[in-house]
């Protein structure tokens, strides 16, 4: 159970906005996604970085990290997603509630997720700092205050993208550091492979998206 709870605890803030730290150790190389830990200063907890390739264009990606709904499909344990704003398609509020093996108590936070694209690279950032107000918390489930992270997202062609995404979360509650960086890998090799594959789905792979240009 707690190998599970640990991994399931380093993705449920995968939106989230971060700038972490360079000494990235690499931990895992499997199926082209290298997954990397570092240490970070103000934290225990170690933060994680996740690098691989797709075939797919910018579009395709985009279209599936802001369909929030969808992703209950690929990331571990989230049980359930919504918006709870939408500012403008690149722009938007969501909840997530991740669901979490007893007797520990069930997670969720509040995201405010942005998407810019740099006019001269076609680099997509994709960028969600945490919004801990927003909707009240719920009794019984611990609210994510403290997270960190971000999606950067290069083309390397008319057809491919390569991703680089980095994550430092605080679970918050009593489950120790050492614990959840004992499995830190775990749960990003799980949810990329899940990843790669939902990204071939036709909602995703016809995607055009006015806001980004492929290439």
């Amino acid at each position: 159970m707690y190998k599970n709870l640990c991994f399931v605890f380093l993705l449920l803030t995968c939106y989230a906005h971060a700038q972490i730290g360079t000494n990235w150790v690499l931990k895992e190389n499997s199926k082209g996604i290298k997954i990397f830990t570092g240490d970070v200063e103000t934290s225990k907890v170690k933060a994680i970085r996740v690098q691989c390739e797709v075939d797919a264009t910018l579009s395709q990606v985009v279209a599936m990290l802001m369909d929030i709904k969808g992703s209950e499909e690929w990331l571990y344990h989230t049980s359930s997603n919504y918006i709870v704003k939408q500012v403008s398609p690149s722009d938007l509020y969501y909840y997530s509630l991740v669901n979490m093996p007893w007797p520990v108590s069930d997670r969720d936070f509040i995201a405010h997720l942005m998407v810019s694209q740099n006019p001269q690279t076609k680099v997509v950032t994709i960028d969600a700092p945490c919004n801990v107000d927003m909707v009240p918390a719920k009794p019984g489930i611990v609210r994510i205050a403290n997270s960190k992270g971000k999606w950067i997202l290069t083309p390397t062609g008319s057809n491919g993208v390569k991703i680089d995404y980095t994550l430092h979360a605080d679970p918050g509650g009593l489950i120790p550091a050492w614990l959840t960086n004992m499995f830190a890998t775990e749960g990003p090799s799980q949810s990329f492979k899940k990843f790669k594959v939902n990204l071939q789905k036709p909602a995703y792979r016809n995607a055009k998206i006015d806001y980004i240009v492929n290439w």
